[in-house]
């Protein structure tokens, strides 16, 4: 049987987690397939709140292999300390697989990644410091260290070692830190951290590909979004991996053909976090009360998140960049009390009316939002479960975003919990 993939199409925070998680009922595997432990995904289970970092949001279910892909890259102690966490909550990691060749983050790509947001001032990049970009860069540059040398105790000291010597250069000379204890940082790993990850190690890549031959559903689950995409994002405040549905295919080693069906998720107004362009950013009371109400603030980091009005044209992007066949749409309750909803519906540029995002940063940073703007309902959300329980104007506003981006709306959030959905047929 085919795959799927979950892709966020704004910039993070969409809600993909929950609808992993729902769409987790029918399959045997969920793969994450990029990003690292800077992105979390949060579940509610019966009123019990679940952040996960670098579990896939399927571990919940004990008919799940959850597998963390090639494409990710993996701080193994805190791996360690998500699975503890987890444990201690009664769910059951045993069935965990981690790609032998997805790459490590150490210790010294956080360092890196403070110390350089540190240099860039103002201008810094908004990186949650956790070493991600570092980590990927020694991946493209090919002297990361990856879950497989974690396997070979002899060998792992010794690329640990001449890899920590090359990092202190930098940590020193350059950003006048103290070096990293490399024997520390090798006995750390060796007696705390390798005993309890090399279990988990596996050719997930095999183990995908057996799942697909005998006829078993697999779900591919993104980290950040379309347009943190490092190639199709707003770069430079971008994420160092690709989140669009092509990045499943690299992170999880599978084809394209491989892929039937791909959802994007998209909140009912739009979040970010961090720095960047954001058309359609609300500073009012309006944008006070959307992040009050939608507790906006970032499952990781803690950090408050930026609130707007739904983008329409980023979406058609995002359908465009993904070949997405639906779309759900999360936290439309948290619009509830308002008596009128907007929707960006075009940009203008130089006087030029835009129905996709240009291609240059500084012409997007200079587009204006092109709103139109639908009558609230004013009606508690969170009890709907059925298309027919939705009030009159929200059906009309989920309509309209319909016919705004090409794609139908298949699911709808009405809630944090995991039954709190309405399941709109397509």
């Amino acid at each position: 049987m085919p795959a799927t993939v979950i892709v966020g199409t704004q910039w993070g925070d969409e809600g993909k987690g929950k609808l992993t998680d729902l769409l987790a009922k029918q399959v045997s595997m969920v793969v994450r397939y990029q990003g690292g432990h800077n992105a979390g995904h949060t579940i509610v289970v019966d009123g019990e709140k679940f952040a996960l970092q670098l579990l896939p949001s399927g571990v919940l279910y004990p008919h799940v292999t959850p597998v963390i892909g090639n494409g990710v890259v993996v701080n193994a102690e805190e791996l360690v300390r998500e699975i503890d966490r987890v444990t201690a909550r009664g769910i059951d990691c045993s069935r965990l697989k981690v790609s032998t060749n997805a790459h490590l983050i150490l210790p010294y790509h956080a360092a890196l990644d403070t110390l350089r947001e540190h240099a860039l001032g103002d201008a810094l990049l908004g990186t949650t410091k956790n070493g991600i970009g570092p980590a990927y860069a020694d991946k493209a540059n090919r002297v990361g260290l990856r879950m497989q040398d974690l396997l070979d105790a002899d060998s792992f000291a010794v690329k640990l070692r001449s890899a920590v010597a090359e990092k202190n250069a930098f940590l020193t000379s350059i950003y006048g830190a103290d070096p990293i204890d490399a024997d520390e940082l090798i006995e750390r790993y060796l007696t705390t951290v390798v005993p309890r990850v090399t279990p988990y190690v596996a050719d997930c890549v095999a183990l995908l590909h057996e799942a697909l031959d005998a006829g078993e559903h697999v779900l591919l689950e993104g980290a950040q979004a379309t347009f943190l995409d490092l190639d199709h994002g707003t770069y430079p405040y971008v994420t160092s991996s690709n989140p669009v549905a092509g990045g499943a295919c690299v992170g999880a080693g599978i084809g394209p053909k491989s892929i039937d069906r791909v959802i994007g998720i998209a909140k009912a107004y739009c979040t970010r976090v961090g720095t960047g362009p954001f058309l359609t950013e609300l500073s009012d009371e309006i944008g006070a009360l959307i992040a009050e109400r939608g507790h906006e603030f970032g499952t990781v980091t803690g950090r408050p998140r930026r609130v707007g009005w739904f983008d329409a044209v980023m979406l058609r992007q995002a359908v465009r960049l993904n070949g997405l066949d639906e779309v759900a749409i999360t936290k439309l309750d948290i619009l509830d009390t308002l008596d009128e909803v907007a929707v960006c519906v075009g940009y203008e540029l130089d006087g030029r009316r835009l129905a996709y995002p240009p291609a240059r940063t500084d012409e997007f940073a200079r587009c204006l939002p092109v709103y139109e703007r639908l009558p609230g309902w004013q009606v508690d959300l969170t009890k709907c479960t059925e298309p027919h329980d939705l009030p009159e104007a929200a059906r009309r506003y989920l309509d309209f975003l319909e016919s705004q981006v090409g794609v139908p709306v298949s699911f709808v959030g009405t809630g944090p919990g995991r039954d709190q959905f309405v399941h709109r047929v397509v």
